[in-house]
């Protein structure tokens, strides 16, 4: 018999970790509601159409399709053996395969938002916090399952959402303890310029796709890609030039404008981060030039989150403006901006810099020895007053060497214990007792649970 296991890129998570994760989701998660954003969630599979085609060439190939039911059928199995051969070719075959899971959150928010204008009150302010799969290779901070957490508004061109969601960020790093993150700021219109100076529209995808890159390849890598891609080297050299924009705010801006101030898209790319960039001083907020996002459905502002510098960590959350992906849908004209998080990383993040709050891992306060059936008895209807008042408690489970018992508290974190024999419930009094600063107080039973509260 093979031993157990879980599939590469998967993880279970113990106690501890949940209770870790949970800080996280719900430092963001109140964050977002403060700023009036909405729950949202929707189903862990998407029909395939939905998903293809909308994460451009290098983000298709990560999607996760899930086979059809029936395919053991004798009857169907020429059928089958065709169709997973149009899937080897990266051709979509309906006959094997309909659905996929879900690659992020915000394409199925999209369909969501399409599905559902009619009835929706814009702008639509949603956040969303569930996992997402990719058929990536799994390495430090780069999970084929892990959660997101997305905010997004819909139907609103104002700057002033972008600026909100750098703000979202900013509040979230810092009462995590993450001080020194970075947000990146750049927009799709100046990477749209950048494409028309060097020969054309045509040309975006390939340049984004490279310049995304730039991190993990490098400026020379990041040239030869260009090449294979068709540009010729003067393209690239304009590319480069653009790529070396250094400084700060102020001497990128000036040079940018000299690059591509004179085409309207840059124009109105530089306004606009220029707007963003004003309204968000006492944020982390950079502008970088560099930063494109490989994401085809993105149209204006980009953002992209990174950790401090002394973790070798990377992107902690992105996002920025879509303003027509609804009409990937039918529904054209619904403009869009989200952010997301990176949880997995995030939670990284914290562990190697050591700022989870110390007492995550206690859940349970009190622990009633057991000294025997009766005592027992008593214990357990003490404990339930205690439950009643919102103090978590349990009953060690026999009647065992107070040793044990004692090393059970431990090995679990349990801060107290209380022991209760007969003459305890005689007296209706018990000895409560830190174990981590070895106090102990004799307490009435009356008076336990105000005790407790107060410490």
């Amino acid at each position: 018999m093979s031993k157990p296991s879980i599939p590469q890129g998967t993880r279970d998570f113990s106690a501890e970790t949940v209770r870790k994760r949970t800080y996280i989701f719900s430092t963001i998660k109140s964050t977002f509601e403060r700023y009036s954003f909405q729950p949202l969630e929707t189903p862990a599979m998407e029909n395939l159409d939905t998903l293809m085609g909308k994460y451009g060439e290098e983000g298709d190939k990560l999607i996760f399709k899930i086979l059809n039911n029936g395919l053991d059928n004798p009857e169907k199995e020429s059928q089958a053996r065709e169709d997973f051969e149009k899937i080897l070719q990266g051709k979509n075959a309906k006959g094997i395969t309909e659905r996929a899971l879900k690659y992020d959150l915000t394409i199925p928010f999209a369909r969501y938002v399409a599905m559902n204008h009619g009835k929706l009150t814009f702008p639509f302010r949603r956040y969303q916090i569930q996992p997402v799969w990719r058929a990536d290779r799994p390495q430090k901070g780069r999970y084929r399952e892990f959660t997101q957490c997305d905010a997004d508004v819909v139907g609103s061109t104002s700057l002033i959402n972008e600026v909100e969601l750098a703000n979202i960020y900013h509040d979230v790093f810092l009462q995590l303890g993450m001080n020194g993150y970075e947000l990146r700021i750049n927009s799709r219109k100046i990477l749209a310029a950048l494409a028309e100076l060097c020969g054309g529209a045509d040309k975006m995808i390939d340049i984004t796709i490279a310049i995304d890159k730039l991190d993990k390849i490098g400026l020379g890598k990041v040239k030869e890609e260009l090449l294979q891609r068709g540009l010729n080297e003067q393209q690239v050299s304009v590319i480069e030039s653009y790529l070396n924009i250094d400084g700060g705010s102020e001497a990128k801006l000036t040079a940018i404008r000299n690059l591509i101030g004179s085409i309207d898209s840059g124009k109105e790319g530089i306004e606009e981060v220029e707007f963003v960039f004003s309204h968000s001083k006492n944020t982390n907020l950079i502008i970088d030039f560099t930063l494109a996002r490989g994401l085809n459905y993105y149209t204006g502002i980009i953002f992209e989150a990174k950790a401090p510098e002394e973790v070798k960590m990377g992107s902690v959350g992105g996002g920025g403006r879509y303003d027509d992906l609804t009409g990937l849908f039918g529904v054209p004209g619904i403009p869009g901006v989200g952010i997301s998080f990176g949880v997995d990383r995030i939670y990284d993040v914290l562990e190697e810099m050591n700022l989870f709050p110390p007492n995550l891992d206690i859940s349970t306060k009190v622990l009633f020895f057991n000294m025997g059936e009766q005592e027992s008895l008593s214990a357990f209807s003490l404990m339930q007053q205690l439950r009643g008042n919102g103090i978590a408690c349990e009953l060690y489970h026999e009647n065992a060497k107070i040793s044990k018992q004692f090393t059970y508290a431990e090995k679990k974190n349990i801060p107290f214990v209380v022991i209760i024999g007969s003459k305890e419930m005689e007296e209706k009094k018990c000895p409560v007792k830190n174990i981590r600063s070895g106090e102990q107080e004799v307490v009435a039973f009356g008076d336990l649970s105000n005790y407790l509260k107060s410490r």
